[in-house]
């Protein structure tokens, strides 16, 4: 699970970070509203932890610009903020949970685990787009009914695509899914990648969207 952590205390940030990294998270840290809103257009993240109380602007304006482009991203709130008042608008705006500040970290890590596994439980491990049917728990590939090899990484950039079905995916944004998983990515691998799954998937399944990057449309 990538998480993005938004939180402006330095000292904090640090020690969360290295935190959640040891319980297994991928953690990726901004300190400003700004930032945090740039990297969730730029990488593929599955859960948000968010303070409010941001240097640049308040954490409530974050939570309602992720509401207004993602209605399913999770976001959990960590905030000094503990009144009823303070919560109520949060969850009212969209947020998934609220813990409050100070706070035990495993308290924290329970809570993530409980959005880990709701996410999980939503995502079959097999994912079907016409002709195409990919299942991550054996890390298949079939094709009009007759399976197709295809190598790691192959499979991995092609997940990450038919996972966003309907949602382009810059070049940044598929390496990161690499990274993820522990891969070194080379600088045109996922060009490599891309060009080889094509010789193996239905004409026209992935498609460039020039400058931006690749889709997969839903069908």
């Amino acid at each position: 699970m990538h998480l993005l952590l938004v939180e402006d205390d330095e000292q904090l940030g640090k020690a969360l970070h290295t935190s959640l990294q040891r319980e297994g998270f991928v953690v990726s840290h901004a300190s400003t509203g700004t930032q945090a809103l740039q990297f969730l257009q730029q990488a593929a993240i599955d859960g948000v932890v968010l303070d409010l109380g941001l240097p640049d602007m308040d954490g409530t304006t974050v939570l309602a610009d992720i509401r207004a482009r993602n209605r399913e991203l999770p976001v959990l709130v960590l905030t000094a903020r503990n009144t009823v008042d303070d919560k109520v608008a949060a969850l009212d705006i969209g947020a998934d949970d609220y813990l409050t500040k100070p706070f035990d970290v495993h308290e924290l890590f329970a809570r993530l685990r409980v959005i880990e596994r709701r996410l999980n439980s939503a995502r079959s491990s097999t994912i079907k787009l016409g002709e195409v049917c990919l299942d991550s728990a054996s890390h298949s590939l079939v094709i009009s009914s007759t399976p197709v090899d295809v190598v790691r990484r192959e499979f991995m950039v092609l997940q990450a695509l038919m996972e966003n079905a309907g949602r382009v995916m810059s070049r940044g944004q598929l390496e990161s899914k690499l990274y993820e998983w522990g891969e070194e990515v080379q600088s045109n691998a996922i060009e490599v990648h891309i060009h080889h799954l094509r010789k193996k998937l239905p004409s026209g399944f992935i498609q460039t969207v020039r400058g931006v990057g690749y889709v997969v449309r839903k069908v």
